[in-house]
């Protein structure tokens, strides 16, 4: 390439990528709506609730107070739950169930489900919260353990300012519908089905 060559395509990379910040700098000016929001993360792959606790660790980062509410495997200790354990701004409700094919029991899983939301149900109330996380909430809407339109009238009428999360497979419509940002984890490949066990730091 001559150096005529090189230096018109710095100058054509250099146009397009003021292009690129102009449209950018616009985006950016144009957001100007400043409000609560909910992030739902849903789909099949690994890395929901994962994605969460970096959520709750940017808000520690400003000091912000959480409340996190974990369904579904609440009996399974992970190292998050060793983390979150020593956070003071973080208060944590777990549902007092493992999985649903280890109980077996679809009404006491529906109790131990309506025990726990009534204490989400306390945090989505709770003005001193910033953000409030919904762990497997997903679930417990598709399972029909919880009323949806209780779940959306809470979500609907919390602190103007609080932040929420919500995780978990096979988001409902009226969940996408609600929230303001919704990302879809896909499966594409997972350890366990090559029969490696679940990894301390990685799964757990």
């Amino acid at each position: 390439m001559s150096e005529d060559q090189s230096k018109a395509k710095d100058a054509s990379y250099k146009k397009r990528m003021q292009r690129k910040k102009a449209h950018v700098d616009a985006r950016i000016e144009e957001a100007n709506i400043d409000k609560g929001i909910i992030v739902l993360l849903t789909g099949n792959g690994k890395g929901k609730s994962s994605s969460a606790l970096g959520m709750i660790c940017r808000a520690l980062g400003y000091d912000m107070k959480i409340g996190v509410a974990k369904f579904l495997k609440g009996d399974q200790d992970t190292g998050e739950d060793i983390f979150l354990a020593k956070q003071p701004n973080v208060q944590i409700s777990r549902m007092k169930t493992g999985f649903t094919w280890d109980t077996q029991d679809k009404a006491y899983d529906i109790a131990m489900a309506a025990e726990t939301w009534t204490e989400a149900q306390a945090y989505l109330k709770d003005k001193s919260l910033d953000l409030v996380v919904l762990d497997e909430l997903t679930y417990m809407v598709s399972y029909k353990y919880l009323d949806e339109s209780a779940v959306l009238d809470a979500l609907n009428n919390r602190p103007k300012d609080q932040h929420v999360v919500i995780t978990g497979r096979a988001a409902s419509e009226n969940l996408i519908k609600i929230a303001d940002t919704v990302s879809e984890v896909k499966d594409i490949k997972h350890a366990f089905r090559a029969n490696i066990k679940a990894q301390k730091g990685i799964d757990l």
